[in-house]
């Protein structure tokens, strides 16, 4: 019974999603443009969706008020209702932000999914069997669609799928209390987001001191930076993979030793 509300809310969660990032395809592709919905209109929706999943979670006491790192809880009470919000918003947003180079997103996704799994399955073997399936479920989909995704790309992801990607990695850590783990895998995904943070706010804080904007990376998300300064695509991918990777084991090996 509980199992069956934990995939139907999270189905509900990961669709609301996808159906945000297809309109906004569509938008751009009628327009002919990379323009779709606004960003705030997509971070509206995105919240009011998110909200109707935390309080559909909460209704069903499928949120614990704890925070795990390794064998430690750490009790938050009502101040997980506000942080799953975020984390939500966050993990979508940068998912979004992470697909912009072919393969990069599918791959990165498939590590932790895959490792997420292996986290929920060492945290408590007897339950949440249900997460980790579904997490070995997405890990698949992404590889499978890594085939056509990667360079170079015969078929793009685009919001529809990166949108999705992040919501269900969020919803996934936020019900099988695996925030920390997911904040350690994706360290990647994270990166991503916070250099794009860090370089609007060095810009309009540097336009305000000295009349002149300045830039912290040559151009953001994090991945274009590198693209800029020289690197080969494919050798980015590889990179960012292969940090995903370690992250992954570090965050497991970090379960087994507590």
């Amino acid at each position: 019974e509980k199992d069956y509300k934990i995939i139907l809310i999270l189905s509900f969660l990961i669709i609301c999603f996808m159906f945000i990032g297809l309109i906004d395809d569509l938008l751009s592709l009628k327009k002919q443009l990379n323009t779709g919905l606004t960003s705030n209109q997509k971070l509206i929706l995105q919240f009011l969706i998110s909200l109707i999943f935390i309080i559909i979670c909460s209704a069903n006491n499928l949120i614990p008020n704890t925070i795990q790192i390794g064998n430690k809880l750490f009790n938050l009470g009502s101040l997980i209702y506000p942080i799953g919000l975020f984390v939500l918003l966050a993990e979508s947003n940068s998912t979004n932000l992470t697909d912009g180079l072919d393969g990069l997103l599918s791959g990165c996704s498939a590590l932790i999914f895959t490792g997420l799994a292996i986290t929920i399955l060492i945290d408590d073997p007897s339950s949440n069997n249900t997460l980790a399936t579904l997490c070995i479920v997405m890990a698949g989909t992404c590889m499978g669609f890594l085939f056509l995704n990667k360079y170079p790309a015969k078929l793009f992801m685009g919001d529809s799928g990166s949108l999705a990607i992040g919501a269900s990695l969020g919803g996934i850590a936020l019900i099988s209390n695996n925030l920390w783990s997911l904040f350690i895998m994706g360290g990647i995904l994270a990166a991503e987001s916070i250099s794009v943070i860090i370089q609007v706010s060095v810009f309009k804080i540097s336009k305000r001191i000295k009349g002149k904007g300045h830039k912290l990376f040559l151009m953001t998300p994090l991945h274009h930076h590198f693209e800029l300064k020289g690197n080969n695509e494919t050798k980015i991918v590889g990179y960012f993979w292969l940090i995903t990777l370690l992250l992954v084991l570090i965050n497991i090996m970090f379960f087994i030793k507590t």
